[in-house]
C-alpha cells in the first residue's frame, strides 16, 4: 500500500480503553491511532480529515496533560448540526479516535463502557467543538482554522478540470500531489490552525 510519506509524520494519538482491556482486544487496553488509520477509514486524507485529527489531538492532550487518555469516557459536543458543513465528517474522525457515540454506539455491558450519548450537536458554544472528561467535567474547546494554508495557486482550476472529465492523467496526478502537498503543510504548523482553550 503506498501513499504519501508524511501521513507517518504526524506524532499518533495513544489512549487507554476499558472496554479493550476488559474483552482482552489489547493488553492494558491501549490503543494507538495515526493518521494513516485515520485516512483508511475515512477513505481519503484533506484539510477537514486532518483538521478533525488534529482537534483530538490537541484537545486531548490539554485535558489529559502527562495522563492517558480515556477512550470511553470524553463527551464531545459540536457548534453545528451533524447535517452541516463538514461537522459530520469531523465527527466520524473523533468518534473512531474517542469511541464517543451518539446513540448508535456500544451499548454496554451490565451498565458498563456504554459509548452512546457522549457525542451531540447544536451546542451552544463559541468553538466548533468541546471536549469533557467524564471523570473531572473539565472541558476544553477547540477552533480550526485551515484557512490559514492556502492551496497551491493552480489547484482550483486543477480540480475544474478533473472534475470535468478534461484533465490528463498528468494533470490528474499533479491535483492529487498538490491536495496532499497543503495536507502536510496544514500537519506542519499545528500551532497556527489549531486554537485550544479551556471552557
Amino acid at each position: 500500500m503506498n501513499y504519501p510519506s508524511f501521513y507517518d509524520e504526524i506524532p499518533t494519538i495513544t489512549l487507554q480503553d476499558a472496554l479493550s482491556e476488559f474483552l482482552g482486544a489489547f493488553e492494558e487496553g491501549i490503543i494507538e491511532f495515526s493518521y494513516l488509520d485515520i485516512v483508511k477509514s475515512a477513505g481519503h486524507s484533506c484539510p477537514t480529515v486532518l483538521g478533525a485529527y488534529l482537534m483530538t489531538q490537541q484537545a486531548l492532550k490539554r485535558l489529559y496533560n502527562n495522563e492517558i487518555p480515556k477512550r470511553g469516557e470524553i463527551k464531545v459536543a459540536f457548534k453545528e448540526d451533524a447535517n452541516e458543513g463538514v461537522a459530520g465528517v469531523i465527527a466520524n474522525v473523533i468518534q473512531h479516535i474517542t469511541g464517543a457515540t451518539q446513540l448508535n454506539g456500544f451499548k454496554g455491558i451490565a451498565g458498563h463502557y456504554d459509548r452512546r450519548h457522549l457525542m451531540s450537536f447544536n451546542a451552544n458554544i463559541s468553538s466548533m467543538a468541546r471536549f469533557t472528561r467524564r471523570d473531572t467535567n473539565k472541558s476544553v474547546e477547540v477552533m480550526y482554522v485551515p484557512s490559514k494554508v492556502l492551496p497551491h495557486e493552480s489547484m482550483s482550476e486543477l480540480m475544474q478540470k478533473c472534475i470535468a472529465h478534461q484533465a490528463t492523467k498528468v494533470e490528474e496526478k499533479r491535483f492529487g500531489e498538490l491536495w496532499q502537498k497543503r495536507v502536510e503543510m496544514i500537519s506542519q504548523r499545528v500551532d497556527e490552525v489549531i486554537e485550544v482553550f479551556e471552557s
